[in-house]
């Protein structure tokens, strides 16, 4: 599959070629949820998608990466040379020797992708080697600007709309930080060992919930009342998140709507997935099951074929990418 993506999006230089396939290996690798809805986008958008996740995880697993022993300071340091990359490869400077970023300036380019957005994302990327817990959802909502509400708005110029950029930015925004606060949720554990609390200090403490309360029940396994209150609170503040989102959808361009919309559905199961274990974060990791996840894209992949019908049988919308103005036609991959 790699090729026939990489030869429909245009991509022919060798070494453009491998890195990539280095993104599209950190997908599939690191957010299977995210690939499997990746796979229902025409075949021509698909390397840049792996390529816009794949940088994002390169640059989180230089932050969050348990497999190494790296200091925060190597970490600052490896963080600032991968800033130094991108920033030089942005502006047209030599291409880079690391795939992650030759083939994420390539997608920039190629979709004129804004490239504040990327600055934001690496502020964001840096916060996290020093800040440990958020004050007020104001405070973490100015965090996931940076690292979820630009990935939905780097998205846009890929994915298509059929109304411009500007009425479906806020709900692309939206919808990066629904899949965050879900992500948020469902690790609250992992985050915890990692000396991270991600939900809203007061969301927490209006239902009586502390750091020490959360450590305890992390190391014991014991359930408490206040904790399941406010993990109740935060999955009813992401569902809302989520309507926020939802009307987005519809201002896709329609062969990519699928995709999107899979990964809507999928990610906002792992809230049903939480509710229905009892909110048992802190003890165990919420999967969707096999059997829903199957469902889902069953589902997805129908409708791919139903959108690419009627492209095939009349002259859809045109897309309209970020900037506004219209992409050329393509044969849906």
């Amino acid at each position: 599959m790699t090729g026939r993506e990489l030869d429909a999006a245009g991509i022919t230089d060798p070494k453009l070629r491998a890195a990539y396939t280095r993104c599209r290996l950190l997908n599939a690798r690191h957010g299977r949820t995210y690939f499997l809805a990746t796979r229902l986008l025409p075949a021509d958008r698909r390397p840049a998608v792996h390529a816009l996740y794949g940088f994002a995880r390169w640059a989180d697993d230089i932050v969050d990466d348990t497999r190494t022993d790296a200091t925060p300071a190597e970490r600052a340091a490896a963080l600032d040379r991968l800033d130094r990359l991108l920033r030089r490869a942005l502006t047209g400077g030599p291409p880079a020797d690391e795939p992650v970023v030759l083939a994420l300036a390539d997608t920039a380019a190629r979709y004129a992708i804004e490239p504040a957005h990327f600055t934001d994302f690496m502020a964001s990327m840096r916060a996290d080697l020093t800040v440990t817990d958020y004050a007020t959802y104001a405070d973490l909502c100015a965090y996931m600007h940076g690292s979820a509400a630009v990935i939905g708005l780097q998205m846009l110029p890929v994915l298509g709309t059929v109304t411009g950029s500007a009425p479906a930015a806020p709900h692309a925004a939206a919808l990066g930080v629904a899949f965050q606060l879900t992500n948020f949720l469902r690790d609250v554990g992992e985050d915890l060992d990692r000396g991270r609390i991600y939900l809203p200090a007061d969301l927490l403490a209006a239902h009586g919930v502390h750091r020490d309360l959360l450590l305890w029940s992390r190391r014991t396994g014991r359930h408490d009342r206040r904790i399941t209150a406010a993990l109740r609170a935060a999955e009813d503040l992401t569902r809302g998140v989520y309507r926020e989102a939802g009307p987005g959808l519809a201002m896709l361009d329609p062969v990519a709507r699928p995709c999107i919309r899979t990964a809507y559905l999928l990610y906002r199961g792992i809230l049903d997935t939480i509710a229905d274990g009892g909110y048992a974060v802190l003890h165990r990791r919420a999967v969707v099951p096999r059997r829903r996840r199957a469902a889902v894209a069953a589902d997805g992949l129908a409708r791919v074929l139903a959108a690419r019908l009627r492209a095939r049988r009349s002259t859809p919308p045109t897309p309209v990418p970020y900037g506004g103005d219209a992409l050329p036609a393509k044969e849906p991959g």
